[in-house]
């Protein structure tokens, strides 16, 4: 009832003053992965603002009085959607009847590249950004969106934007390759929560997630049975911890493993639903799909 009635607050304020006029150009952004688009992007002309940090989980975050603040003072607003910001979801959904843009990632993608999965009751699979192609189909949206705020910088926008999605078409191609040096029987990537689907689709490597689709789900001891025994019976070498997780749940695999006279290591932390620290290579998007990669690869391989 007090989250609500929070967001209820969050979006009678905001709708109703705008933003604030101090002469400075903001884009509020909800997770890392977003903010490093849109900053990318923006270059200079504008101010781009970071909602959630390094190791925060987007999918339990909740309405802060500080987001009231932020949010009042955007010029524009870009959240990933397809309810992966849980209950702030609400927030944007209110606000985008408002005066000021806010732009949802998941709008720009082909509905017919989104996945269903059965355990998140309708919704579609938000971790987009698991795969290089698909979030690069996001980057007109912010251009787009960042022309509409500021006209007089259209040309640094687009040329940005061509610019940004050029490096991710490399990006996509330097993934195919290296996850492709895997020998296939050893391309199984097991984490913490399932949110590597679109990356597996991608780049043709199998994955499974001890927990769901979203974290807000507990694993349970079927869960954890299920697992142990695909790590047993195919031999799977390694196991990845998420930055954004609570590691307990794949220390729990690995026991369980071990039970069964299996070893089976942590291979080492995945960025996930959370980007590394700022101003970290693992702090930029790029920089994190390339972590994850070699991470992956250099555990399975």
């Amino acid at each position: 009832m007090i989250q609500r009635f929070l967001i209820f607050s969050i979006v009678l304020f905001v709708c109703s003053c705008g933003a604030v006029d101090d002469g400075q150009m903001r884009a509020v952004c909800t997770i890392a992965q977003v903010s490093d688009v849109v900053r990318n992007v923006a270059g200079d002309r504008i101010e781009v603002i970071n909602m959630m940090g390094e190791g925060v989980d987007p999918h339990l975050y909740k309405a802060s009085p500080a987001d009231l603040g932020l949010l009042s003072r955007a010029s524009v607003v870009f959240y990933n959607g397809l309810m992966l910001e849980g209950r702030m979801t609400e927030v944007f959904e209110k606000m985008q009847s408002g005066p000021k843009p806010v732009i949802a990632f998941g709008d720009s993608m082909d509905k017919a590249l989104l996945t269903s999965p059965e355990q998140f009751e309708g919704h579609y699979d938000p971790h987009i950004w698991m795969s290089v192609n698909m979030w690069a189909d996001a980057v007109p949206a912010v251009v787009e969106a960042l022309v509409n705020v500021d006209p007089e910088g259209e040309a640094t926008y687009r040329a940005n934007g061509d610019a940004y999605q050029k490096k991710l078409a490399d990006l996509h191609e330097w993934v195919k390759a290296q996850i492709a040096t895997i020998p296939r029987e050893q391309r199984v990537l097991i984490t913490a929560h399932d949110a590597f689907g679109y990356f597996g689709r991608a780049y043709d490597i199998e994955v499974m997630g001890l927990q769901g689709i979203s974290t807000v789900s507990e694993f349970g001891l079927q869960d954890l049975q299920r697992l142990v025994e695909v790590i047993v019976e195919r031999n799977v070498k390694a196991v990845f911890v998420e930055s954004s997780v609570p590691a307990k749940s794949i220390e729990a695999l690995v026991a369980g493993c071990k039970g069964k006279g299996h070893d089976v290591v942590i291979g080492g932390e995945l960025f996930s639903d959370a980007m590394g620290a700022a101003g970290t290579d693992e702090g930029t998007y790029i920089g994190m799909i390339r972590h994850n990669v070699n991470t992956m690869v250099n555990a399975l391989k």
